[in-house]
């Protein structure tokens, strides 16, 4: 394949915390992403929130369906920036491994929980997974990830300055990852796709679930001149085929907006190593100026009727605590945990390595399994938040 200069290349990476023989056939960053695959964390994505707590209905994005998305779009720019796709499709996939049972909300509810331990972080907790909480390997604890892809996941959202996250500053203190620049234009990509996704992939299951109609987002910038363009090519198309088209169309303009612009910004900046690319003191990866506008008022449309919407904020408040109730029962009785964290537990010096491993314990669980455990360990209060909620509906 044939990199822009400005690319990552494979055969300059700065390697790995613990030295392995390379691969005769796949690149370090193609084994960065299959290990990612194949992580039990990744795996648990399946039964993870997106929106909609994931039994609310088949056809709604979990965070592995998201991922996946991400993957594609992410795979798609940095080809057609000439940018080293398996490092950008490694960064997609890991984003979301930090991520707790119930979205944003179990998020809320385990940093509010975990404030006088240092707090939590997603972003944070994914590189926790990559580094030592996925143990499978002989060697070492964690993946074992080269260092660009480390640097990818922790600093795709930008420079990491200030009081760092506990989870990050335990990391960073091992491997340098320099988090006071910014990251390859492979990460920057990784971060692009990943709002492209959820903002087109949010439309679909606002609609699905009937928060609004295709009439509501109409009125939209982008989506309205895209229906119009469907309408005016397929005239008396079915709803469903129609809503599709246009949608698809909103994608479109997101992925050829930003592969514009990245194009425009890279070559100005005169950019000719990845290294020139953290240097430049601005991302180069980002949506136009009117772009930007117009999709801040799409996701206001989005907070405002989806995010915000009665039923789901019915649902945040019960599961917000499902948290709340399990964290405090295994930091009183960490001996229920599973076998595999005794030996963390029993190595844990004080309160703060204690709740620490907990926060790890229930950043982990699946939606189902958190719902499960609540339900095993408090059946009073789970029933009467069932019957709450079903009242409520």
């Amino acid at each position: 394949m044939t990199y822009a200069p400005y690319a990552t290349m494979p055969d300059r990476s700065r390697g790995r915390q613990i030295p392995e023989e390379e691969s005769s056939f796949r690149s370090p960053y193609q084994r960065d992403r299959d290990r990612i695959i194949h992580a039990s964390a990744f795996r648990r994505l399946k039964h993870k929130t997106q929106v909609f707590v994931e039994h609310e209905g088949d056809n709604y994005r979990t965070r592995l369906t998201h991922s996946i998305e991400v993957g594609q779009v992410a795979r798609t720019i940095a080809g057609a920036l000439g940018l080293n796709q398996e490092l950008t499709e490694a960064v997609a996939l890991a984003h979301d491994l930090g991520h707790t049972p119930f979205g944003h909300t179990g998020e809320d509810a385990l940093h509010a929980l975990m404030e006088p331990y240092g707090g939590f972080d997603h972003n944070a907790q994914a590189i926790r997974v990559v580094t030592s909480l996925e143990r499978h390997y002989a060697e070492f604890d964690g993946l074992n990830l080269t260092w660009e892809t480390l640097e990818a996941i922790a600093k795709h959202n930008g420079p990491v300055v200030g009081d760092l996250p506990w989870a990050l500053a335990e990391c960073n203190a091992a491997v340098d990852l320099e988090l006071h620049t910014h990251a390859s234009a492979e990460a920057q990509v990784a971060a692009l796709a990943d709002d492209i996704a959820y903002n087109n992939h949010d439309l679909h299951d606002g609609l699905r679930a009937g928060l609004f109609t295709d009439a509501d987002i109409m009125e939209l910038p982008v989506i309205g001149a895209a229906y119009h363009a469907v309408d005016s090519r397929y005239p008396g198309l079915d709803g469903r085929r129609r809503r599709h088209e246009a949608l698809r169309r909103v994608f479109g303009v997101m992925v050829s907006d930003v592969i514009d612009g990245a194009r425009r910004r890279l070559a100005a900046s005169g950019a000719r190593s990845v290294e020139d690319v953290r240097s430049l003191g601005a991302p180069v990866v980002v949506f136009s100026d009117a772009l930007w506008a117009d999709l801040k008022e799409i996701r206001a449309f989005l907070f405002t009727r989806m995010y915000r919407a009665p039923s789901v904020m019915r649902k945040r408040a019960e599961v917000s605590k499902v948290v709340e109730a399990l964290f405090p029962h295994f930091l009183n009785h960490p001996e229920e945990m599973p076998a595999r964290w005794q030996g963390d537990i029993a190595a844990a010096a004080g309160e703060t390595a204690l709740a620490r491993i907990v926060s790890d314990y229930i950043a982990g669980m699946t939606d189902r399994f958190a719902l499960q455990e609540h339900r095993r360990l408090f059946p009073a209060e789970a029933a009467a938040a069932a019957a709450d909620l079903q009242a409520g509906q």
